[in-house]
This record gives C-alpha cells, sequence and structure tokens, in this order.
C-alpha cells in the first residue's frame, strides 16, 4: 500500500499532544462501513519487547476470514510509554508494516482505542488519518469514560461515555468472558464497527484478523511478507 507520510514522529510529548488536537477535528467517525462491500479486514497490533517494537499486519478475506496476507516489521522502540499517547510509541514501525502490504484492506481493526481517547483520537483514529480507510478500535482493558455492565449473552453490549459524550461501547463478544471496549476510528460510525467487529469474532473473545495480527506480532520470528493467495 502506499501510506502517505502525514507528519514527523520524532517529537516530544507536548507536541504530540498538540498534534492530535489539531488532527483530532480531520476525523470522521459517523460514516457508516458498507460492510457487504468488505472483502478484506485487516488486524494490526504491535508487540513491545526490550525496547523492540514489532508490528504484525494480517489480511484475511471477508466474511470467511481465512488469512491471505502477512506483514511484519520490526524498530527499536522509539518513544516512552505515556498514556494516550500510543500512537507516537508504535506508529513508526506500523507504517513500515503496512507499506509492506500487496493486498489492500477495506476496513482496518486495530488492538487499541478509536474515539475512546481523552482527546477522541486514539491508535485506530490517528493511523485511520494515515490510511485514509474505515478503521475500528478494539481494546482489551478501559482506557477512559464510564459505562453500565452488559448482559452476558454474545452481542451485548452497552455504551462507553465520556464527557457526556457517547466513545464507544463495551462489547461482550463472547458469553462468559470478559468483554471488549469498541470505539470508532476513521471513517466509521459505532453501529457499523461493532457489526464489523461481531462478524469477525464468530469464536473467541477478539477478532479473529486481531488474534492473527497478536499471534505474529507478538512471535519476533515470523517472516517481513507472506502472502498466501
Amino acid at each position: 500500500m502506499n501510506i502517505p507520510h502525514l507528519h514527523d514522529w520524532n517529537i516530544t510529548p507536548d507536541e504530540a499532544i498538540a498534534l492530535q488536537k489539531r488532527l483530532a477535528a480531520q476525523v470522521i467517525f459517523d460514516r457508516p462501513i458498507d460492510v457487504n462491500a468488505v472483502k478484506f479486514v485487516a488486524g494490526v497490533d504491535v508487540s513491545v519487547k526490550e525496547n523492540t517494537s514489532h508490528a504484525a499486519v494480517v489480511v484475511a478475506k471477508f466474511p470467511e476470514l481465512t488469512p491471505v496476507e502477512i506483514v511484519t516489521a520490526t524498530q527499536p522502540t522509539p518513544f516512552p510509554y505515556i498514556p494516550g499517547l500510543l500512537t507516537f510509541r508504535e506508529g513508526p514501525v506500523l507504517e513500515e508494516a503496512l507499506s509492506k502490504l500487496q493486498v489492500e484492506p477495506d476496513v482496518f481493526i486495530f488492538d487499541g482505542m478509536g474515539r475512546a481517547h481523552p482527546r477522541r483520537i486514539g491508535i485506530a483514529t490517528h493511523m485511520g488519518l494515515w490510511l485514509n480507510k474505515p478503521t475500528i478500535g478494539c481494546g482489551k482493558t478501559l482506557f477512559v469514560g464510564r459505562y453500565i455492565e452488559p448482559g452476558n449473552e454474545k452481542g451485548a453490549f452497552e455504551d462507553l461515555v465520556h464527557k457526556n459524550e457517547v466513545i464507544g461501547v463495551i462489547l461482550r463478544t463472547r458469553e462468559g468472558t470478559k468483554p471488549v471496549y469498541i470505539s470508532p476510528g476513521h471513517l466509521a460510525n459505532l453501529p457499523t464497527s461493532i457489526e464489523m467487529v461481531m462478524r469477525c469474532t464468530p469464536k473467541y473473545r477478539l477478532p479473529e484478523p486481531i488474534r492473527m495480527a497478536h499471534n505474529a506480532a507478538g512471535d519476533f520470528k515470523p517472516p517481513e511478507q507472506l502472502t498466501l493467495l
């Protein structure tokens, strides 16, 4: 994929916050994803070990969810761990990995947040601006907001609210397991983000593309690029 380089990653935390505030104004978070037109969906994850970041992107056919391409990249971790600034820690290695893709996904699901962020620009939202594609945030733990616990049945959800604004949902993807936190990233809205995540989660707690990306990112040994078509 041709990924435009929108800004420098080598900035201070204060500069990063100011940049987030500017970029947040460009985000489109109320556009439905045409789920029935989706042919390929990507899962995106980054693992960090001993100050080395390893990114993985797994592209799967949709709705079959069979993998068709895996790309990875490894770089020194460039930015400290600061809550709310995850993109500046993971963005550079993700930019490298995403640029290797030969199969162009229609939707990207990130292991991280979208609008469920104090400045409404989590990693799924921020990288969505780079990709100019629909993106969805799927977080495993609460970052910001309040909610009531959803029902125990698969597909149950409740609004995630921050400063009187619905920024996402807490979604039960599998009966009897912990829910996940779903929020639109860019070029997506909340209802179709929920629909995409549920259609990508037939068995386990996490969407299948995220599960595959997590395994590839955590391995630190997969090939840099593997096309399975």
